[in-house]
């Protein structure tokens, strides 16, 4: 199957900025995308976009020709919505589309505002990922959630909320260089198991931030990035997706990922490659539990030794697999509807050279990022590879 490339990425800096608008936020992103890309906008065949919370934070449905619009985009335009694995899925169909012959450019990417919710007002647009009937009516929240995957880790197979702070500490080192991260600022595993409980196991220092922000990346096949002599040296080589049940009294694990597991093998065997290839990750660390799970998933760490990944030097920028280097969503921020295809960014940015963490990898051939929604009742895995 012939490889899709990268041709350009943008990022808006992630954070606190109420005051912008989605349709401002991914006009910023995809401008820088095209000029990384030198493609031109009259090029582009399609425009895949993904947003969770839009109608809540916005008031706005239809966001698909809107964006494309504040893109500078004359082009059939689609929404994705998967809770946080939205803009993931996105660039699945576009990988997709231009694999299949249908396409040779595609915009993909993703937003959100969230900030302008407040944080009570952004944890109910949230909580609407979960069961509505079952989970949400009866109070549950994402952060109650987790802390409850991460009791069933625990029991199950042992570790303590000291495994999970050094996850916390390492993601926040990843991202001091990173001018995108919302914090760029270092702390302590006595900073992480000091701060005041969200919901126990987990902690403030455990949690990700609300965040606005948008990811645009141009896509293309192999044949236009050599017609137009493209400097695109990075493909995505594998596209995986899986599925679990929606509410965690319905799943068969609390304390695994299948969703994930099932995107992992369905994008690893689609590029030609294992998990002993990988050089470096980027996974969903909504909360430090998540980011043990999805080492585990992705086959980078055995079942029930994610937990001492970072403590032992593993994960972290000097160990065998980086993971998160960007910062992760725990440090360098989480708009939901930007996350999936902000870490292809921060992926091929690492595989070229270009990442202010690229020396801890350099090098390396081979990435994947892993993004989840909800609980992980959806997930999606892109493998990226160094293409000559």
């Amino acid at each position: 199957m012939s490889p899709v490339r990268v041709a350009g990425a943008g990022l808006t800096p992630f954070g606190n900025v109420p005051e912008r608008t989605g349709r401002d936020l991914f006009a910023e992103a995809s401008t820088i995308a095209f000029e990384d890309s030198g493609v031109e906008r009259e090029d582009v065949e399609a425009v895949f976009y993904g947003n969770f919370m839009g109608e809540l934070s916005e008031h706005q449905g239809h966001q698909g020709p809107l964006m494309a619009e504040a893109a500078g985009v004359r082009a059939p335009a689609t929404r994705y919505e998967s809770a946080c694995a939205s803009s993931g899925v996105a660039v699945r169909d576009a990988v997709f589309r231009i694999r299949n012959g249908e396409a040779d450019v595609v915009l993909v990417g993703g937003t959100e505002r969230m900030t302008n919710l407040g944080t009570a007002g952004a944890t109910e647009a949230l909580a609407i990922a979960a069961d509505d009937l079952w989970e949400v009516r009866a109070g549950m929240t994402f952060p109650g959630a987790y802390a409850l995957m991460a009791q069933a880790y625990f029991a199950e197979y042992g570790g303590d909320r000291e495994g999970l702070a050094h996850v916390a500490v390492k993601n926040h080192e990843n991202a001091l260089p990173n001018e995108k991260a919302q914090y760029r600022s270092e702390i302590t595993v006595e900073d992480v198991l000091e701060a005041p409980q969200v919901s126990s196991p987990l902690g403030l220092y455990d949690s990700c931030p609300i965040s606005d922000g948008a990811a645009a990346l141009v896509l293309t096949s192999e044949a236009y990035a050599e017609e137009h002599g493209l400097e695109a040296p990075v493909a995505i080589t594998g596209t995986g997706q899986g599925g679990d049940r929606m509410a965690l009294h319905d799943r068969d694990y609390l304390a695994r990922s299948p969703a994930a597991s099932e995107a992992s093998e369905e994008a690893y065997a689609d590029a030609g490659v294992d998990a002993g290839d990988v050089d470096v990750a980027e996974v969903h660390d909504c909360f430090t539990i998540a980011e043990v799970l999805a080492i585990e998933a992705l086959g980078l760490e055995s079942v029930g030794e994610g937990i001492s990944a970072a403590r032992d030097g593993r994960t972290t920028a000097d160990g065998d697999t980086p993971v998160n280097l960007s910062g992760g969503l725990k440090a360098k921020g989480h708009p939901v509807g930007a996350t999936g295809a902000s870490q292809i960014a921060e992926i091929a940015a690492l595989l070229a050279g270009t990442h202010p963490n690229s020396e801890f990898v350099e090098g390396a051939t081979t990435g994947v990022a892993h993004n989840a929604g909800g609980t992980v009742a959806s997930a999606t895995v892109h493998v990226l590879e160094v293409i000559p």
